[in-house]
This record gives C-alpha cells, structure tokens and sequence, in this order.
C-alpha cells in the first residue's frame, strides 16, 4: 500500500513495488517485479502509474513516486523475457508536486494531477476544509510542463478515451469525473461533470467498451479515521454511454469493508476484474 500522511499502513517499514499480474492466464499470479539501474528501491513508494507502447512495441512504464514524501515520476523500460523494470530517469519540476495519478500519451509527453496545493499535511487539511479548489491537472514535456485544467477540489484519478480525445479526471472530494476535451497543443477545456454521491478516486477505462471504471470510496470519515473494528467500505462504479447526456452508472462491487477495505480503483480485461486499495488487498474476480 502506498504510504502517505494521515493513512495508515501495514507494512511502514517495507519499500514499494510493482507488481506484475497476466490476465490472460487461467489462474493469474501476482508477481513483484525486479528493477534494475540507478535507482533507490528502499526509498520507492508507489502511487499512479501508467504505460506508455513505442512504436517498436517497447513498453515504458510511468510512476507517480513520493521518496521522502516528495513527488517524482519514473520512468522504466518493461523487459518481458525478464520479467523485470530498467529504471531509466527521474523527472522532477517545480510544478509537479503533491502529485496523484498519471496518463501517459507519448514517449515524454503526459497529464499528470496535483491534488493539493500545498505539501504540509496541515495546511492540506484547511485547504480541504475552507475547499479552496486549488487543486489541477498539469502536462509534461521536456519542453514544457504548465496547468492545463483547474479548479479541482482535489484532482485524483486521470485517464484517457479509447480515441484519445478525451481525458477523464476525478474529483474525490467533489465526488464526481470531470470529461474534458485534449486539444493539439495539449490545452484541456471542459465538456461535462458527472456527478456520482461517492468518493471517487481512480478511473480506468475498459478496453473493449470504453466505459469508465470507478474505485470510490462510500464513507470518507472511515477512510480518514481508521478503526480495524469498522473498517472503511469498497465500491466500483461503472458508468457507460460517458458523453451522452444521461450516462449510465451502475454498481459493480460494494463490500463494506470486511473483504476490501478502501477501493481506490478497478480494471475490467475481457471479463475478469482486479480492484486495488489505498492500504489493504487486492481483489480478483470474474464478472
């Protein structure tokens, strides 16, 4: 699980990994991942992560990391045969930080989301309560990184449509996914929000569909104040039809706690159906 200010975890002394699961296989088996090269493995404390497929069909993978409480984005070249990450580089900038999640959209070129605007733990806590909204979307470039969306109350999960015109952002603390329109120069302007009732946290959209896939979390003071006697719920939301004017949302999963606590997100691949947390487990199964 991700270690981070005010949530609990259950393994504080362990580093991070990434893990590996074929969902192909009949019985798919998690498997961590060796990373190799310059790179400080016991500082690595994993948040959003997304990949990027070269032309050449190398596969790169991007991660939101905090060493130290910091944030960066790594970047790693995924070598199948081997089952392994080579690390490849760090990518710091002055604008990117209290980093959440990612999409990647070219070999250096991505959208990332700043969920709050300050660092201190404290100052985050009256941002979220005064709802100051000064939370947004950023893009990177080696030429350029600049806000290309904002206004958030805490910018969370992000993800693109299937044709790439779209980006879908969420909103947690809003409690709802914001559809805006990429542009060539990689502005973002708004198209919609939908509204879902529920903490949403990440989003990803199913490959055979495009339909947005949402971990949310049902009741927030229990994610906030965790007692492992009523431990914080799960919920994944599936909303189809996203730029109609009446999506539909359906549930897909609710657990209240004593199988999955805390959902943060969902992946659906040809039926079957992984849900990970902020903390605890992760959850298989066939839909």
């Amino acid at each position: 699980g991700l270690k981070y200010p005010g949530m609990p975890s259950f393994a504080p002394n362990e580093p991070g990994q990434i893990f590996l699961m074929d969902l192909n296989e009949q019985n798919p088996r998690v498997q961590a991942l060796n990373i190799s090269g310059d790179f400080d493995k016991a500082s690595f404390n994993p948040h959003g992560i997304s990949t990027f497929i070269d032309e050449d069909k190398t596969v790169y993978l991007y991660v939101v990391n905090h060493p130290h409480m910091k944030s960066t984005v790594e970047k790693f070249k995924f070598e199948e045969q081997q089952h392994s990450l080579v690390h490849l580089k760090t990518i710091k900038h002055e604008l990117l930080k209290s980093l959440n999640d990612i999409v990647v959209l070219g070999p250096e070129q991505f959208y990332a989301t700043r969920d709050h605007y300050f660092t201190n733990f404290f100052l985050v806590l009256l941002e979220i309560i005064l709802d100051l909204r000064w939370s947004h979307v950023l893009f990177y470039s080696p030429r350029e990184v600049k806000v290309v969306a904002k206004g958030f109350s805490s910018a969370n999960g992000i993800t693109v449509s299937l044709d790439k015109k779209f980006i879908y952002t969420a909103d947690v603390t809003a409690q709802n996914i914001h559809v805006l329109k990429k542009h060539e120069n990689w502005d973002l302007t708004p198209v919609k929000v939908i509204h879902l009732g529920t903490l949403v946290d990440n989003l990803t959209v199913d490959p055979d569909t495009g339909d947005i896939w949402a971990g949310c979390h049902p009741n927030g003071m229990k994610l906030l104040a965790y007692n492992p006697a009523d431990p914080p719920g799960s919920e994944v939301l599936r909303i189809q039809n996203v730029l109609s004017e009446k999506p539909k949302i359906s549930t897909e999963y609710a657990n209240n706690g004593s199988v999955l606590q805390a959902s943060t997100v969902a992946s659906v691949y040809h039926g079957k159906f992984l849900i990970g947390t902020v903390f605890h487990k992760a959850l298989y199964c066939l839909l």
